[in-house]
């Protein structure tokens, strides 16, 4: 009996442990390929809500039964199928006491088995859902949030958190936007070569608000959110692995050596450190030189964009080991080309700062000067606070004192706001 028993213990232990394995590999195989599987689902069911319920029920399936028939050989496909399935018995359940609506007829008509193909079209599945999510018909701040909640997976608490937005807000954000999908009937494609472009344009500024947001948090009291720069450069790598155009190719390096520098952005305090009096040594290396070989391989298309000019204006900053190398007669060059084919106040701004750099604070000044006077950036915070700093470079102490309040008064950011009050400080009586 003592004997029987202790065998009992023993196969209970190792049911337990197989049962912990497999969940183990079902936890491995949701974060690697579960909007892989949503994406594909979505496409065979023609609905967002009823392709993340099949979705949930394949991965509670694949809990239920492999621990007892063992992993499949194809656990993507496999998902894809039981998602299907589960999702048609869904259906047809709710048909009995509600009338069927007619977008699904084809979903239940069909007998085709949906794993046979998979592997093949996830990929295509997956570019389908990032354009859906940032298709023009949606507002901006719609299409990141779909994007974040359907591509990336971000619940909805962790999107609103991400952008302080309160959680109604953001919930039903994405409700009107998937009813918009549905209602106008858009597409669920990668678009035809002659809109490409344009729609390609879309995707990229969307996911370069996303790291933008991660990377320098436009309110709030934390200057970067890591997680958002870093699903940014998820997506960037995900976009250039289905798509390799030049301009994908150069929004991820520059996003690459933007985030090198994260770890030297601030101070161990949360304060903020300019690019100038940053510690090099804390940049993180391999991001630099994936970023330097992503802009070598973007210039070389010589299909020059505007995400491709800005990852070689930050490729000229990393190249060097000190502040004092940097070749800004090159970096100016490099503006004045992003001027050409995306002229904005904000690269005119920027373009102001590197002219100081290279020909000293009057000339920055003059051409910063022009710019406010045109009544271009007269609420953005980030103009003034630059030219704040020239007048303090000239030993103007006035007008550096009044450019630096407008700027405070502009910006919402506490670490920006510490630093300009500590230059505030700083200037002579």
């Amino acid at each position: 009996m003592a004997d029987d028993n202790w065998h009992l213990k023993i196969r209970k232990k190792k049911n337990m442990s197989d049962s912990n394995h497999v969940r183990e590999k079902v936890d491995e195989v949701y974060r690697i390929e579960s909007r892989r599987i949503f994406a594909t689902l979505i496409r065979q069911l023609g609905d967002f809500d009823l392709a993340e319920e099949a979705l949930h029920d394949a991965f509670r399936a694949a809990l239920e039964q492999w621990p007892r028939d063992g992993e499949p050989a194809n656990p993507r496909a496999w998902l894809i199928s039981v998602g299907r399935f589960k999702a048609i018995d869904r259906i047809r359940r709710q048909a009995r006491f509600d009338p069927l609506n007619e977008d699904l007829r084809p979903v239940i008509a069909s007998d085709a088995d949906p794993s046979e193909g998979a592997d093949e079209s996830v990929g295509n599945d997956l570019l389908r859902l990032i354009f859906t999510c940032c298709h023009p018909a949606l507002s901006p701040d719609a299409q990141i949030a779909l994007t974040l909640r359907e591509v990336c997976g971000f619940t909805t608490e962790e999107i609103a958190h991400a952008f302080l937005v309160p959680l109604p807000t953001l919930a039903q954000r994405i409700v009107r936007a998937k009813a918009k999908i549905l209602d106008a009937r858009i597409p669920y494609r990668v678009p035809d070569l002659a809109a490409l472009p344009d729609r390609l344009e879309t995707v990229l500024r969307v996911i370069y608000l996303v790291f933008n947001e991660g990377y320098s948090a436009s309110s709030g009291a934390s200057l970067i959110r890591p997680n958002l720069s870093a699903e940014a450069i998820h997506l960037g790598r995900l976009l250039i692995e289905l798509l390799p155009e030049p301009e994908a190719i150069g929004l991820l390096a520059l996003m690459l050596l933007q985030e090198s520098r994260r770890d030297a952005r601030t101070s161990p305090s949360g304060d903020l450190i300019l690019l100038e009096d940053q510690n090099r040594l804390l940049w993180n290396r391999s991001q630099v030189e994936e970023g330097l070989a992503l802009v070598e391989r973007a210039l070389s298309s010589r299909r020059l964009g505007s995400y491709t000019l800005q990852a070689a204006i930050a490729a000229a900053h990393a190249e060097v080991s000190h502040v004092a190398e940097t070749d800004w007669a090159r970096i100016i060059g490099l503006f004045d080309l992003l001027m050409q084919i995306d002229p904005s106040p904000v690269v005119a701004l920027n373009r102001a700062v590197a002219i100081a750099m290279r020909y000293g604070p009057k000339a920055g000044l003059v051409a910063i000067d022009s710019i406010l006077s045109r009544g271009e950036l007269s609420n953005y915070h980030l103009a003034h606070a630059a030219q704040a700093d020239l007048y303090r470079r000239l030993g103007n102490t006035a007008q550096a004192r009044a450019a630096y309040e407008r700027a405070l008064n502009l910006t919402q950011q506490e670490p920006e706001r510490r630093f300009l009050k500590q230059r505030l400080c700083e200037l002579p009586d």
